[in-house]
């Protein structure tokens, strides 16, 4: 049976609709038309896009399970997102090859109702040990075209994203070779010099990873990577806005730099998202999560973040409205992967519901609520 959804507004990729009619039926849009008026006072948008994710709800999608990887989409969807990059960590090859054989599985065998993986966002082995973070030092590897290219066969084609450090030996000749099968390239771990940055960049690459995090700090002297980050049009960037892995002063800085059409929020969520505090696995090693923080051998390890709490807090922390919030969230990661989410008949009928005071209050899933 079709059934009918209505707003105040809709906010699509393409521009606001107000007091939109939306008719669905078996989870795909049949009509969007506007009305006289309404006395709905909820605003519609696209589901949110998490390109950067190791899991939730006390799973790691290492684990390269179907079971695992339902169990984060079923979390992830109540949060408002609707497609994700499950992303590795680094971690033997073994172990990396079959989780990519596991995730690549769950991409081709979407479940209903849940947040779906599109892709394989690849963080690691290929990064600086200098800023490694908390991924595993013996498993860091120089970057390899002929690994890369196991990966990509274990994982069927579908990493859209890796992340890497341009200055280690091999990076720019790797990053050249991945953007040449349609892989989006993101800077990150690294302790990149600005003219080593650079070189990723005229290499292919297209975004940087976590801004701030695990990067190369500031000198006024010496820019390094981040100054390239903050000051290039030509990427994209990734932020995790927490309230711990970055200040506000310095989110604020970040969405000036980007602007509203290269900044990107993540959440770089690990299993841990959803629970109470405790201890859990991050790929391979344990990290513990007390007060908000996840934390490994003293390191930040991923967050506990939520994609609905990225949302309100870059709206406290910057003063930007709720539709260049959600912008942040769905049209730049699509846009840097190359994803549709476009809001158009014949598309899954997917959306956000926002209230009048602007938080979110429930999802729907391909015509089903979350």
């Amino acid at each position: 049976m079709p059934q009918t959804l209505t707003a105040r507004r809709l906010l699509t990729p393409q521009g606001t609709i107000n007091h939109p009619v939306i008719t669905v039926e078996d989870g795909l849009i049949q009509s969007i038309e506007s009305a006289a008026s309404s006395s709905e006072d909820t605003t519609l948008t696209s589901t949110f896009m998490d390109i950067h994710t190791h899991g939730a709800a006390n799973h790691d999608v290492m684990e390269g399970t179907q079971e695992a990887l339902a169990a984060v989409g079923r979390f992830l969807g109540t949060r408002g997102v609707g497609q994700y990059l499950p992303t590795t960590v680094t971690a033997p090859i073994d172990k990396t090859l079959r989780s990519l054989e596991g995730i690549a599985d769950a991409i081709e065998s979407p479940v209903s109702g849940v947040a779906t993986p599109i892709g394989v966002h690849l963080e690691g082995p290929f990064i600086s040990h200098a800023k490694r973070g908390v991924h595993p030092p013996a498993d860091i590897l120089p970057p390899s075209i002929e690994l890369f290219d196991r990966f990509q066969q274990a994982a069927r084609g579908h990493i859209r994203l890796m992340t890497l450090a341009p200055e280690i030996p091999g990076a720019v000749e790797l990053i050249e070779h991945a953007a040449r099968q349609g892989v989006r390239l993101s800077l990150g771990h690294s302790n990149a010099t600005t003219p080593e940055a650079l070189a990723g960049i005229a290499a292919g690459a297209t975004s940087a990873t976590h801004t701030y995090n695990a990067m190369r700090p500031l000198d006024h002297r010496d820019p390094g990577i981040l100054a390239t980050v903050l000051d290039d049009d030509r990427l994209f960037a990734e932020l995790i806005c927490d309230g711990v892995h970055v200040a506000p002063e310095l989110v604020r800085l970040w969405l000036k730099a980007k602007g509203v059409d290269r900044a990107i929020l993540i959440t770089d969520s690990m299993g841990a998202a959803g629970m109470p505090d405790g201890v859990y696995m991050l790929g391979t090693f344990p990290v513990t999560v007390a007060n908000g923080r996840a934390i490994s051998e003293g390191h930040l390890a991923g967050s506990v973040l939520t994609m609905d709490r990225a949302v309100a807090n870059v709206q406290t922390f910057t003063g930007i409205n709720l539709e260049t919030a959600v912008r942040l969230a769905t049209v730049n990661p699509a846009r840097l992967i190359g994803a549709d989410l476009s809001l158009a008949p014949g598309r899954p009928a997917s959306f956000n519901v926002f209230d009048a005071a602007g938080k979110l209050q429930s999802t729907i899933l391909c015509g089903q609520q979350v």
